[in-house]
């Protein structure tokens, strides 16, 4: 199976990650500018390109498969369009959370940033 580049953002890590080991490449917390986003995921591109999976083990820090990238990328892939998948992924995040609504507004933000890679073509 060949290794791909994803998007991880729960509790432990909000970054790049690879498919099949345990590198990662988190998201500095300060980052808001979009063209400073955009140069952090070229960058993350490039040193995924470059890692070695056998020096980084098993994946360490395991793909949340209920992270919001995770949960609407597989509508996405189920046939569902990135905005369709996105309103529903916050819908149910938002049943879910609805006593927390500091995980709400972390969605909200995990959505704007799905559909900007989406859009950039990076997921």
């Amino acid at each position: 199976m060949a290794r791909f580049l994803t998007w991880v953002s729960d509790e432990r890590l909000q970054g790049w990650a690879c498919s099949q080991c345990g590198w990662t490449f988190p998201i500095p917390s300060l980052l808001k500018d979009p063209e400073a986003k955009s140069a952090y995921d070229r960058l993350a591109s490039g040193r995924f390109q470059d890692h070695n999976c056998a020096e980084h083990g098993s994946q360490g820090t395991e793909v949340d498969a209920n992270s919001f990238a995770q949960r609407a990328r597989k509508l996405v892939v189920r046939g569902f369009k990135p905005k369709d998948a996105v309103e529903i992924t916050l819908q149910e995040l938002t049943l879910e959370f609805r006593s927390n609504p500091a995980k709400i507004e972390r969605a909200r933000s995990d959505a704007e940033d799905f559909l900007r890679r989406v859009k950039d073509g990076l997921i």
